[in-house]
């Protein structure tokens, strides 16, 4: 396990843990300046978030518990306030606005067929567990087009051109 990166950007603060080991200090830092990039991209002003990297029978046990299905998933995001509307003042103390898990076992499975590289499959699920941080969804069709629109948007600033689009299961 390597120590956690921890970046600022104005009011806004982003916490990266590597659970499992073997991502190196750049690498974390890489995560934090996408959660924190889409944040103020997506017109959030003043926020806390933290994002872990996690093996994968933790993974299946967090997914079992909280989405009720079997086997670890590459992404969970468990969204802090989601009906609160943001009313921390920007100069304020960041308000948590969620927790993000990722699965480096899982995305390194996928990625070949999905993203293409483990580098752009994690980025992708971090901008991807983001966006389930703020509310966005892909229940419905519509809701679907307007994440993935989102992830283009946001891939494309970060240099990686959009992958399958991501379904959890």
């Amino acid at each position: 396990m390597t120590t956690p990166v921890s970046l600022t950007s104005g009011s806004l603060a982003v916490a990266v843990a590597d659970d499992v080991g073997g991502h190196t200090d750049d690498e974390l830092h890489v995560y934090a300046r996408t959660v924190l990039s889409t944040l103020e991209h997506e017109g959030v002003a003043n926020g806390q978030l933290d994002l872990t990297l996690i093996d994968a029978t933790t993974m299946a046990d967090l997914n079992m518990i909280h989405m009720g299905h079997e086997g670890p998933t590459d992404v969970l995001s468990f969204p802090m306030d989601a009906d609160e509307p943001d009313v921390a003042p920007i100069d304020g103390p960041p308000r948590h606005l969620g927790d993000i898990v990722i699965c480096p076992e899982v995305a390194a499975a996928q990625a070949p067929g999905h993203a293409g590289s483990i580098e752009a499959e994690l980025v992708l699920l971090t901008v991807h567990g983001v966006l389930h941080i703020l509310g966005h969804d892909h229940v419905e069709a519509d809701e679907t087009a307007l994440m993935q629109g989102r992830e283009r948007l946001h891939l494309q600033r970060f240099g990686f051109k959009h992958p399958v689009p991501v379904v959890e299961a």
